[in-house]
């Protein structure tokens, strides 16, 4: 872990991954271009900014209170045995920090990103007022050139809970980047919707092509170990945003060691 609490140390305070606000853009021929340390690069749908804005205005519009809660994912929860198997973790996409929060209290050394300023703050607000240490980065996983060299291979633990806010052209993306952060020998664990989910509408996103099923996690961590991977339904109680009859799906996959 010593090389991450160096890559923290040096780190500004908050840290944010961003588009290089520097970037040109000029038109040509009906196409956006930008460009971005001397690559051009079509304007994406998807771009950092408009994530942040998104989600830190949910985040702003809960007040108080927070969205998903503060108690973690019942998934992650009921793994706390497995989980002793390792010293480190990493939750991505960690919002408010209900579950880098607990991750914290089982003992483990946790760092936490999340692309929300705003979330960023309650996080470590319910860290502190839960006595715990949590490293939070402000940081948009999917942006270029992430994770930093520093952070790879370096956690037991990688955590996505609930990260369904991309479709099959960044989703492969988004698991690159966990397993790169992933030691040899070291786990992911994943819980998302299955497309069921739709019928319930308790939750998660509405375009069915971001839900998980079996066969996309078995081909998605082909070559890994895949110690469980299980579709089920259950009510969930997770703030004001998944609440209800829910349709699931939970992973746990080995890194070759």
């Amino acid at each position: 872990m010593g090389k991450v609490r160096d890559f923290l140390n040096g780190a500004p305070k908050p840290v944010s991954v961003l588009w290089d606000t520097g970037c040109r853009r000029a038109t040509r021929q009906g196409e956006i271009i930008a460009t971005h340390q001397g690559a051009v690069k079509k304007t994406e749908e998807r771009t950092q900014m408009s994530q942040e804005v998104m989600w830190s205005n949910r985040y702003r519009e809960a007040g108080e209170a927070y969205l998903f809660g503060t108690e973690p994912n019942r998934f992650l929860a009921h793994r706390v045995e497995l989980l002793q198997d390792g010293s480190t973790a990493l939750s991505v996409a960690d919002g408010e920090g209900r579950n880098s929060v607990w991750l914290a209290h089982q003992g483990l050394e946790v760092t936490a990103i999340e692309i929300s300023a705003v979330a960023v703050e309650k996080a470590r607000r319910l860290a502190k007022g839960q006595q715990v240490e949590v490293n939070f980065l402000q940081a948009d996983m999917l942006a270029p050139a992430w994770p930093p060299v520093e952070l790879h291979n370096a956690f037991d633990w990688v955590v996505g809970i609930f990260i369904q806010f991309v479709g099959p052209e960044w989703r492969e993306r988004q698991f690159d980047v966990m397993k790169q952060l992933t030691r040899p020998g070291g786990r992911i664990l994943l819980q998302g919707y299955t497309p069921k989910q739709l019928e319930y509408k308790t939750g998660g996103p509405s375009a069915v092509e971001n839900l998980y099923t079996e066969e996309i996690l078995r081909d998605a961590f082909a070559g890994w170990d895949i110690e469980e991977l299980v579709e089920y339904e259950e009510d969930v109680a997770e703030g004001s945003a998944h609440k209800g009859r829910s349709a699931l799906i939970g992973l746990v996959a080995r890194k070759p060691a």
